[in-house]
């Protein structure tokens, strides 16, 4: 299969009453991109954290309780998101989620799910400042690329799509799809990751796939505040847009938005393109340093 449909959901941080309240919106969710035969949906960085206000306002106003106790909930959230993918016969990337490990930290964590169940899963391996300094969240320690029906898929977790070696070996492992989750709370954040994703496009000729977290939360210590655009990015070449911009959503809206990617087009593009990224990454390491 070379070309796919793909959702990138420009999702908002809701306030749920319930568990049930959950299950109905990523419902919608995943039906309205089903019904549009999207057959890849990506959901953001830290969506999951509207979770924590069905734990009420002693839970949700504080960071550290708002990671234990959305541990109760991990198996139903995986189980919720394993069968709507069976369902609708849809690949899902979900939210990421703060999941607790042995040693009692957590890692962010993005999984991907298939109508067999879970296909794999990538830790974020790059802490911003809030993660590290006010959230205690650890970093992950391996790059993965998760094999599935449209072929290898990388995934880069907001931050890390601004460190390009990632990126680059995912690649190399024969992913030619990034999926970049994002939750940033200011325009200046949401434009390092667009920068970002546009670059591994650029360097890598592959898909980029942004997919933020949208809009005001104020009841939230975590995720209040939300800016961003669902974007896809492509290389900068013959066939693709000259801004290396193939679409992005509104402004004022949660949304879908979607793409045909065909991925055909970065095994031409490799061969053919004006010039060969890609192909011409490992010159940068036969170059002297100045001194």
């Amino acid at each position: 299969m070379s070309k796919v449909k793909v959702a990138a959901a420009q999702y908002d941080i809701s306030f749920l009453e319930n568990w049930a309240a959950y299950a109905d919106k990523l419902t919608r969710w995943v039906e309205s991109a089903a019904a549009e035969n999207a057959k890849l949906l990506v959901f953001p960085e830290y969506g999951s954290m509207e979770l924590a206000s069905m734990f009420g306002q002693e839970v949700y106003s504080d960071l550290n309780q708002q990671l234990h106790s959305m541990q109760s909930i991990y198996p139903d959230w995986q189980a919720i998101h394993q069968q709507l993918a069976r369902q609708h016969d849809v690949m899902i990337l979900g939210c990421s989620f703060p999941v607790l490990q042995s040693d009692n930290t957590f890692r962010n964590r993005a999984n991907l799910y298939s109508p067999d169940g879970l296909l794999g899963y990538q830790d974020k391996l790059v802490m911003t400042r809030f993660e590290n300094e006010q959230w205690l969240i650890h970093a992950g320690q391996e790059i993965k690329v998760i094999d599935s029906d449209i072929g290898r898929i990388g995934i880069n977790i907001c931050y890390d799509s601004e460190f390009p070696l990632i990126a680059n070996h995912q690649v190399a492992a024969g992913a030619d799809l990034i999926l970049v989750p994002s939750c940033t709370d200011t325009e200046a954040g949401f434009y390092r990751v667009r920068i970002g994703c546009q670059a591994r496009a650029l360097e890598n000729q592959c898909f980029v796939v942004q997919s933020p977290t949208f809009g005001k939360a104020e009841w939230s210590e975590a995720v209040d505040v939300n800016t961003g655009r669902a974007s896809f990015y492509t290389p900068v070449d013959y066939g693709f847009p000259a801004n290396g911009i193939l679409v992005e959503g509104s402004t004022d809206t949660a949304e879908w938005v979607f793409a045909e990617l065909d991925l055909a087009e970065i095994a031409r593009v490799r061969q053919q393109g004006q010039v060969f990224n890609y192909r011409d990454w490992p010159k940068q390491h036969e170059l002297s340093p100045p001194k």
